[in-house]
């Protein structure tokens, strides 16, 4: 059974027809490791907390604290689920705003202690739903952005599979942001962007080449710090190679941060994301 076929794609699919098209089926893979499954094996030990004190709670964003190479850490990343019905008690990864005000108030925990926080991106946008809408998705995804620009210790974010519009990026505004080789980060997935430009879903492929998504476009627009190399044919392939090149990224990236003074990588966070794209006037 070929790749596409196991991600449940058409073979006539038009993402499979074009090159960045393909990287989204590779990223969209249903047996990619999840966050779940890099804290299992990066981690000695971990504990998810639950809860945003305000409304309740999301599965669609893991949050906890944990000891990654002895050393005591904050968590949160998105969570797509395995079985249909997990999938769906997790919104596929779409969090609703309980799950970036959980990992906002476990973010700051971290740092009342110094410790640092690491960040898994894995979801198509953030929930779009009635219910996402009345209780404040987009204020969610704001103020999380606001308040991880203040916090005084370091944060590392890996965008394992899909970095999906804002609900990427509520979790996204790190002093290092890394990428697998096979993972995507954009404003919009394909299909959106092609029902917006075109009102046509069939030109997805089309769309997934001018968004310029793949870890490689994003390097190279400064966007990312890094893009990790996966195992050969995919990180779903083998999940303990791929988890220990993340591991190694992560440790060495928290190593040099761990080496700035707390005042400064605030001010260094915030004028690296005001250098992001260009201005004509």
């Amino acid at each position: 059974m070929s790749s596409n076929e196991e991600a449940g794609v058409r073979l006539d699919d038009k993402l499979i027809q074009t090159p960045r098209g393909k990287e989204v089926v590779l990223a969209r893979h249903p047996k990619r490791p999840y966050t779940l499954d890099y804290a299992a094996r990066l981690f000695e030990s971990y504990l998810e907390l639950h809860g945003d004190r305000v409304i309740g709670d999301s599965k669609a964003i893991i949050s906890g604290v944990a000891q990654f190479e002895g050393l005591p850490v904050a968590f949160a990343g998105h969570q797509k689920g395995r079985t249909t019905q997990e999938r769906v008690a997790r919104n596929f990864g779409a969090s609703h705003p309980e799950g970036y005000r959980k990992a906002v108030r476990i973010m700051k925990f971290a740092a009342l202690l110094h410790n640092p926080t690491i960040c898994f991106i894995d979801t198509p946008a953030a929930a779009c739903d009635v219910a996402a809408e009345s209780r404040g998705i987009a204020t969610a995804i704001a103020t999380s952005m606001v308040e991880m620009f203040r916090i005084p210790s370091p944060i590392v974010a890996v965008v394992i599979g899909e970095g999906g519009s804002g609900g990427a990026i509520g979790l996204s505004v790190a002093d290092r942001i890394l990428m697998l080789q096979h993972s995507v980060y954009s404003v919009i997935p394909p299909e959106g962007c092609a029902n917006i430009l075109w009102r046509d879903p069939e030109k997805r492929g089309e769309a997934a080449e001018a968004l310029k998504l793949t870890a490689q476009d994003a390097f190279e627009q400064n966007l990312i710090d890094e893009v990790i190399t996966e195992p050969r044919g995919g990180a779903h392939l083998d999940y303990d190679a791929t988890a220990a090149s993340v591991g190694e990224a992560i440790l060495r990236h928290l190593a040099e941060l761990r080496e700035v003074d707390q005042n400064e990588l605030v001010t260094i966070r915030r004028e690296r994301f005001r250098k992001i794209g260009s201005f004509n006037s």
